[in-house]
């Protein structure tokens, strides 16, 4: 539509909801008045939007939208408020942040001193609870990002406890835990992780990637109404950060992890499920291509109503905090000097492959952990293969985390049509960061992390997640650390990480819109247009008219989704 042609109704009863900007926009220009921020590059701002039932039925200037409003028209004023497209994640894990929030919660501290007195008194409040589970600890509260047994044990001696730490790829335990796993010196570490140990080779508490699995397997179930509690909780948080739409990166069960996949059938079919769903099936890395067959049953049984479940999930390597991540050059020593480890590729390079080429066939999105230079080039080259034995089909493999990229494969994202799906929280520096992270990657690699710029400049399309309960789900905050490369809660004397690396707010915002609708094959979301699904947020400002430091500012009003309020703050 030409920025002064009339609206287009795409029905012709009156709206069921119509979002004003408060003012006659007929000759003022849109760019710079409009309360609607579109993220359609054909006509970014416009005045006004028309919704009837669950779509976009009109977009244009206030006194035409007008003209459209009937006596039973609900009317949403935006004066000095602005309304965009919901947000999408691209990479979060409800069913186990929810359950989290309901269990021993710790990602509200971040000192060991903290998480004695909440572990402490989380277990005399359950005093019937057979183990003490939860997590959301932060690595650089220990040393060396290794907690002990003996912690757990001054407060818990009598009962296993079991805590995953804040990014999920480590669990820790208590000497009761360890205990009923049978863990001893002896126990050899898997193939796909570590027991950390101590001076006399006993299991110290800490347990890496896969080893992770060998507690975890022992907790009891939770059951499949605290699944789907779990999971109504978080819905109910992500909806007051205005995401309408998410893909849930792991269906099914990993080192340990409870299958989400039931929850999500129960809200389905009772109807509280609310969000547009993708969800990433597991594929388990013990296994190969005969699992591709129970993959597409699967994908038969869950696809239906808001969910999806047509990604498929492959972790092709860990963290770089416990040196998991896999790199094409060894991590260093605390010395400074080359160490023997350069991080654990999960899966062979030929094997990945071939079943990324198998799933590609199969019509299957395949979703990648890869955080490690080496994991991304061969994620990279797994695409490459599945391109050319299948040619381009339009199943849009997408990349989560990138935190190191060689130069020599950033063009290759935009050459194989692979999204780059990015978590903007952790682009600064945090402990975390700059205690257990850059001296470990050397100076060359580390000026290599989350190259969202190099990314955008190179044509790739981006997502954006949040990877909760990893970190914040909150996409405000995202958006202010894409554009700030700095926390919000930084002061201002604090060091840019990566200044070159920033990204500007239109572009941050677009990757968490219309880039995972993109990923997420929602083609009718993601922008604001007539025919469009009525998936909106009202923000209580414009951070686009104030300075970069304030975007963290913004809060949610309102979330609609189908034009169905699904959320509204105390003051919307």
């Amino acid at each position: 539509m030409p920025p002064n042609a009339s609206p287009t109704p795409v029905s012709t009863s009156a709206p069921d909801l119509v979002f004003l900007s408060g003012r006659d926009h007929t000759t003022a220009p849109e760019h710079t008045t409009g309360r609607v921020h579109t993220v359609d590059p054909a006509r970014p701002r416009v005045g006004a939007v028309a919704v009837s039932g669950d779509r976009i039925v009109a977009v244009g200037h206030e006194a035409e939208i007008r003209e459209l409003i009937g006596p039973g028209t609900e009317i949403v004023d935006l004066r000095g408020k602005l309304l965009i497209p919901g947000f999408q994640d691209a990479h979060v894990h409800p069913v186990g942040g929810g359950l989290e929030l309901g269990q021993c919660d710790l990602s509200s501290a971040v000192t060991a001193d903290a998480y004695r007195e909440l572990i402490a008194a989380y277990a005399v409040a359950h005093p019937d609870a057979p183990w003490i589970t939860g997590g959301g600890w932060s690595l650089e509260a220990f040393p060396g990002g290794k907690p002990t047994r003996e912690f757990l044990d001054a407060l818990v001696p009598d009962r296993p406890v079991y805590l995953v730490n804040r990014d999920h790829h480590g669990g820790w335990a208590n000497s009761r835990a360890l205990e009923l796993a049978g863990l001893t010196s002896r126990t050899p570490d898997p193939a796909d992780g570590r027991i950390e140990r101590d001076a006399a080779g006993a299991p110290s508490g800490m347990l890496q990637e896969g080893a992770m699995a060998l507690v975890a397997g022992l907790i009891p179930e939770p059951t499949l109404d605290e699944c789907t509690a779990g999971l109504l909780r978080a819905q109910r948080l992500l909806h007051s950060y205005g995401v309408t739409a998410w893909q849930d990166a792991i269906l099914g069960r990993a080192a340990g992890m409870t299958d989400p996949a039931p929850a999500y059938l129960a809200a389905r079919r009772d109807g509280t499920l609310t969000a547009r769903v993708t969800g990433a099936l597991w594929w388990d890395r013990a296994r190969g291509v005969e699992q591709i067959d129970e993959l597409r049953d699967r994908r038969r049984e869950l696809t239906g109503g808001l969910l999806r479940a047509t990604s498929v999930k492959i972790m092709q390597d860990g963290i770089a905090e416990n040196h998991t991540a896999a790199m094409l050059s060894p991590y260093l020593t605390a010395c400074g000097c080359a160490s023997d480890n350069s991080g654990i590729s999960f899966i062979e390079p030929d094997e990945l492959r071939t079943y990324v080429t198998r799933l590609d066939a199969e019509g299957f999105q395949v979703h990648f952990h890869a955080l490690g230079d080496r994991a991304v080039r061969e994620a990279l080259d797994a695409v490459e293969a599945a391109r050319q034995a299948n040619g381009r089909r339009d199943t849009r493999p997408h990349l989560a985390h990138l935190q190191v990229v060689h130069p020599d494969d950033i063009p290759r994202f935009r050459e194989l049509g692979a999204t780059a799906n990015i978590q903007a929280l952790w682009a600064a520096h945090e402990p975390q960061m700059d205690e257990l992270t850059i001296p470990f990657l050397g100076a060359q690699r580390a000026a290599r992390q989350y190259p969202f710029a190099d990314l955008l400049r190179s044509g790739a399309t981006l997502a954006a997640g949040s990877d909760w309960p990893v970190s914040s789900p909150d996409p405000i905050a995202a958006l202010h650390v894409a554009v700030n490369r700095r926390t919000p809660d930084a002061p201002p004397s604090a060091p840019v990480f990566l200044p070159e690396q920033r990204i500007d707010l239109g572009s941050a915002l677009a990757a968490y819109t219309a880039g995972s609708a993109y990923a997420n094959h929602l083609d009718d979301t993601g922008s604001i247009r007539a025919g469009n699904l009525a998936d909106l947020v009202v923000l209580d400002r414009d951070p686009f008219d104030g300075p970069s430091e304030e975007i963290a500012g913004t809060r949610v009003l309102q979330t609609f989704v189908g034009g169905r309020r699904v959320y509204a703050a105390d003051d919307a």
